[in-house]
């Protein structure tokens, strides 16, 4: 079987998917820490895999850019792949000083302005929650691995370039942490087709100082959150 952006034949697809943004941290990933890997899909140069981690059998996905791309690859995954379980691995931008530079967000809540559910199902509520299920699995994996995480809630937009804002009015008023562009189509997918979605970023920049990771450092320098995400998947 294909679709229209993806094609894979459903047997080449796990359950399990780890989804980053960009295509060249799936190709990273896949060639660092998978064994048995097997490219499943370059449609559109969304190159993805699948093979073992620890004997777990894991799909790589990049997502694209934006809540748009997030939608089309999540929603086909979830609705024609039998995908039960996605995990977004990204990076954020900072609102909040008590989460800086390469610290990990594990998303609780996901708030938006964006059409994205309004369109899809007519879903009208500004906010929708990550999957307990793996939230839980996720937070008690960073325990036993003494990974150093913060939960809370992330704003998800649709436009990189906003216009000029305050960002603390945000942070007090809609209580989070940063920003980020793909976690409201994810998990308005996952509560559409009653799937188990949740999303860890690494922090890539703030908006208090000018500190950020470059370009290559986003592709290839996020080995813990890979890593607590990869684990993670042992216990599905």
């Amino acid at each position: 079987m294909s679709t229209v952006h993806i094609e894979s034949m459903k047997e080449d697809i796990s359950n399990i998917v780890l989804m980053p943004g960009d295509p060249k941290r799936s190709d990273y990933i896949a060639n660092k820490f998978l064994t048995n890997v097997k490219m499943v899909n370059n449609v559109r140069g969304m190159n993805a895999y699948t093979g073992l981690y620890k004997n777990k059998r894991i799909t790589i996905f990049p997502s694209g850019m934006g809540n748009p791309s997030m939608g089309i690859y999540s929603y086909e995954l979830f609705k024609e792949y039998g995908v039960d379980y996605i995990i977004r691995i990204g990076s954020c931008g900072s609102y909040d000083k008590k989460v800086n530079v390469n610290d990990i967000i594990l998303v609780n809540k996901s708030i938006s302005e964006s059409t994205y559910a309004k369109s899809l199902d007519n879903y009208d509520k500004k906010e929708v929650c990550s999957s307990n299920k793996l939230n839980n699995i996720i937070y008690h994996t960073a325990i036993n691995n003494k990974n150093n995480i913060t939960i809370g809630n992330i704003y998800s937009s649709d436009v990189f370039y906003e216009k000029e804002y305050d960002y603390n009015k945000r942070k007090l008023n809609l209580n989070v942490l940063g920003i980020e562009m793909e976690t409201f189509a994810l998990f308005n997918n996952a509560r559409k087709f009653n799937k188990d979605a949740s999303c860890l970023l690494t922090v890539s920049d703030t908006f208090y100082d000018s500190e950020m990771l470059s370009s290559e450092e986003r592709e290839k320098g996020l080995d813990e959150m890979i890593l607590l995400a990869l684990e993670s998947t042992l216990n599905l």
